[in-house]
């Protein structure tokens, strides 16, 4: 799966999800992040079924729009598959084995946990260190996934005149992205815990992170998409008016009151729960002490002040970006006002400086 490939060279975040493509181009100097190129584009329609890509030669000519108005000139790309197609375990090995012997035992290990027939599968691993529950042993990350998921995405992105150098899992990209938001996070997240809801336009993922690591997560069918459902409905628009409005404003008077108020009523309700889903999942759960809202429905006006006042917990809108250094070419392409939804793209182009 290439996951954990090491020695990266300048690599493009792409964030490939049922609406749209976004991709994202980071550099650092002095210390500090600066944003390259970046630019957005919508998933054609019928090329993902929920989050399978079933066309990837339309995803790729998107990816090749998006490539050219962005102005990015690097050619490898980091990629991610949804946390639903992917199998993650932590195993136990052997101390001091040489590199090819902790490869074989491995893959012989691996054919335990994972559902399907091993020829049908694309796997990784990593070593993460000494193991806690034998002295003797190192825990290592075992992540597999079928390996159509996996081709389908390369075939994409090889449609689009690029290489798919690492295949990353989304959750694993929105905990790396994480660390860019350690500015609005008290004491920067260092032994703290923190709830991130990230609203998608179909799925919402919701992670709570100690100590900056994630210590638990759930999808769940909601997202901007009922919004701009909403408004079709109600104002008799297609999909791509409705879509164009609710980011540009300009509906009657009773949007908030009839639309837009129960929509951030339902959003709330689904941090609500997650939060309980979260106490209730094991003991000694800690309150998060903040909630960063991220996805594009970070971006409704007022809905971090509601769910903070209804929750009662801090809540604020995420921003992945707000300590970076922004190219003019992407400040061109209204960079910062995408910036909240940004989390995936941003994890993955991260990996440049593994």
């Amino acid at each position: 799966m290439f996951l954990f490939s090491r020695k990266n060279r300048q690599l493009l975040g792409l964030d490939i999800t049922t609406s749209s493509i976004k991709l994202i181009e980071l550099t650092m100097g002095g210390g500090q992040y600066r944003v390259e190129a970046y630019a957005a584009e919508p998933t054609p329609a019928n090329s993902m079924n929920e989050k399978t890509l079933v066309d990837p030669q339309a995803v790729g000519e998107a990816i090749r729009r998006a490539v050219k108005r962005s102005g990015a000139t690097t050619t490898e790309v980091a990629i991610a598959i949804s946390g639903d197609a992917a199998i993650t375990k932590v195993i136990q090995m052997p101390r001091g084995l040489r590199d090819a012997d902790l490869e074989a035992q491995v893959e012989m290990q691996a054919d335990q946990y994972i559902p399907f027939p091993m020829d049908e599968v694309s796997y990784d691993f990593e070593v993460l260190g000494p193991s806690e529950k034998d002295p003797e042993s190192i825990d290592v990350l075992l992540v597999a996934s079928r390996t159509d998921n996996v081709e389908q995405r390369r075939a994409a992105v090889a449609a689009a005149g690029l290489n798919a150098r690492i295949v990353d899992v989304e959750a694993f990209a929105l905990e790396n992205a994480c660390k860019l938001m350690t500015h609005q996070m008290p004491d920067g997240g260092i032994d703290r815990t923190i709830a991130v809801a990230d609203f998608g336009a179909s799925s919402t993922t919701f992670s709570v992170l100690r100590n900056l690591k994630i210590v638990y997560t759930r999808d769940f069918a909601f997202g901007g998409q009922q919004l701009t459902e909403e408004i079709m409905r109600t104002y008799g628009l297609t999909m791509e008016e409705a879509g164009r409005a609710k980011k540009e404003g300009g509906l009657p008077g009773n949007f908030q009151a009839e639309v837009l108020d129960p929509f951030i009523d339902d959003m709330t309700q689904q941090v609500s729960r997650s939060l309980q889903f979260y106490l209730a999942s094991g003991s000694g759960r800690e309150q998060p002490e903040k909630i960063l809202i991220c996805g594009g429905c970070g971006n409704v006006a007022g809905v971090a002040d509601v769910i903070q006042s209804r929750v009662g917990i801090t809540a604020e809108k995420g921003d992945p970006l707000g300590q970076m250094k922004l190219s003019s070419r992407a400040r061109a392409q209204a960079v910062q006002r995408d910036a909240t939804a940004l989390l995936t793209a941003c994890g993955l182009a991260l990996r440049s400086f593994d």
